[in-house]
């Protein structure tokens, strides 16, 4: 089975009996917190028995984060796990969604025959999320899905844009997703999250997930923070029972406590992110200026990325992304160390050494 997203290691050391270096998953590079790892193996003391199904103790320390009430936050085995859920629970006959971006997003509204709507975001705008798609939005329209910053692009959504979009949804009675998944790695997280309108705008849900800020994607754990309690209460129910383990809620606890780990992680990203894309720009790629821990780059070498997988390097392909061709890829943003190795195998391949 062909495998869409990043982070596909599994494979590559079925075939070579090695693990690669990953720039395909937008992890976060310092790696799992070190009090998160003793959370999870003291967990493992209490594995014979049932996880918290509500995970009441982590939704409280979610609560007291983020100043929203506990029973308006959803903890799911991942954001995609909730993406699924709330799709399948509410069954929207018609949705909008920004492309390229998740393809999760359509994957799931396909599965209830829901219309799609696609708001291109255009190559010569550096993908910009357009204007037009507060138009677009109609009393027709059951559900709007964002993602911001942008997987694959690393954009923002502006801040006016998506105010009103916010407001045509409310004006329309439909409910806006937003998937907040990246915005962790910014140093500009209040200005950019809409986390201050939940308690004034009923149908808006936001995405968050323990697995990249934290680097925990094997754990799984993702939240939605909604701004109708009664949706929240119907997205618990409608999920399978003990959907987050043990170990996960002792992770996200752990981690929730460790903000020297993210004031660390900032600085990191956004520095070893204007190196990558200096120095990518500089070998000729064209790279989109994006604010995540990852950068979207285009170049004429169509192999690019099964290339660097024979020299033991992840790179994501993005040609699968709706509205990217060949020739487009996305790198997570690691270490110093690792992205110079990064960078001079993208040299050999280009120089065919």
């Amino acid at each position: 089975m062909k495998w869409f997203h990043g982070g596909d290691w599994a494979e590559y050391q079925r075939e070579t009996g090695f693990l690669p270096l990953d720039f395909s998953a937008n992890i976060s590079p310092l790696g799992l917190p070190a009090g998160v790892k003793e959370a999870v193996l003291a967990s493992l003391e209490s594995a014979d028995r049932y996880p918290d199904p509500h995970c009441v103790e982590l939704r409280c320390a979610l609560s007291a984060q983020y100043g929203i009430p506990a029973e308006k936050i959803v903890c799911g085995n991942g954001a995609a796990d909730l993406i699924y859920r709330l799709v399948l629970l509410l069954k929207p006959k018609n949705a909008i969604v920004p492309v390229p971006a998740f393809t999760e997003y359509e994957r799931a509204l396909s599965l209830t025959g829901c219309r799609i709507n696609r708001i291109l975001c255009k190559e010569e705008e550096d993908f910009l999320l357009p204007e037009t798609v507060s138009d677009a939005i109609s009393p027709e329209t059951n559900l709007v899905f964002l993602c911001n910053p942008n997987n694959p692009t690393g954009r923002f959504v502006p801040a006016g844009l998506l105010e009103r979009i916010l407001q045509r949804c409310e004006e329309a009675g439909c409910l806006l997703v937003v998937d907040e998944c990246f915005l962790g790695f910014s140093e500009e997280t209040e200005q950019h999250s809409l986390l201050r309108c939940l308690s004034q705008y009923p149908p808006l849900v936001l995405l968050r997930a323990f697995t990249k800020l934290y680097a925990m994607p094997g754990l799984r754990l993702g939240t939605a923070l909604c701004g109708n309690s009664d949706l929240a209460e119907r997205l618990r129910a409608f999920g399978q029972p003990w959907s987050v383990s043990a170990p996960a809620q002792a992770a996200g606890l752990a981690a929730l406590q460790d903000m020297d780990y993210v004031n660390r992680m900032r600085p990191l990203v956004k520095e070893e992110r204007s190196f990558l894309q200096k120095e990518l720009s500089e070998i000729g790629m064209r790279v989109i200026p994006g604010e995540a821990n990852f950068l979207l780059f285009f170049t004429e070498e169509r192999q690019l990325s099964q290339k660097l997988r024979e020299k033991g390097i992840l790179l994501r392909d993005c040609s699968d992304f709706t509205g990217l061709c060949p020739g487009w890829y996305r790198t997570a943003v690691r270490t110093r160390e690792e992205n110079l190795l990064l960078l001079q195998a993208i040299k050999e391949v280009l120089h065919g050494s």
